[in-house]
């Protein structure tokens, strides 16, 4: 008894010592035909010191499926589905049914999502290409109506 109450004691004191870790910082780099060994920190030839000292202190995902397409490839990085299962199962326009409509599908939530609804700030910059909504009004006089977009889909600046 004795023995399970130390173990109780150690595993109780050690926890709390450690206490709340603080959350990591989350980048994700995307980029368009870029070759597995394009970048220092894959054996590159081009030296790019500040992506390789991003890949030696952070984690290096190197596991992920991507398509020939980018719109795909961008769909399943943000929602972790098939790129079909996303709603972009191709490039972003309507193709007739719902694994090839264009447009990331609301039923499926972003990475960004979920951070924001963790506490994370959530920025996104470059090339969005996960809907065929581009804001393109029919007449001058219409306003432009943009659908689908990073700060749509839990990104909090774009």
């Amino acid at each position: 008894m004795v023995r399970l109450v130390a173990m109780v004691c150690l595993l109780l004191s050690s926890s709390l010592a450690q206490g709340d870790s603080p959350r990591p910082d989350i980048i994700i780099i995307m980029a368009d035909d870029m070759g597995w060994s394009d970048i220092g920190c894959y054996g590159g030839e081009i030296k790019t010191p500040h992506l390789d000292e991003l890949a030696a202190e952070g984690v290096r995902l190197s596991q992920f499926y991507n398509t020939a397409r980018c719109c795909p490839t961008r769909a399943s990085l943000l929602t972790g589905l098939y790129a079909h299962q996303a709603g972009v199962g191709h490039m972003v326009y309507d193709g007739g049914s719902a694994g090839y409509r264009g447009e990331l599908s609301p039923t499926t939530a972003t990475i960004a999502e979920h951070l924001s609804a963790a506490g994370y700030r959530t920025y996104m910059s470059g090339k969005w290409h996960v809907t065929h909504n581009l804001g393109k009004a029919k007449q001058r006089s219409e306003p432009k109506q943009r659908t689908n977009w990073p700060i749509d889909r839990g990104f909090q600046h774009f």
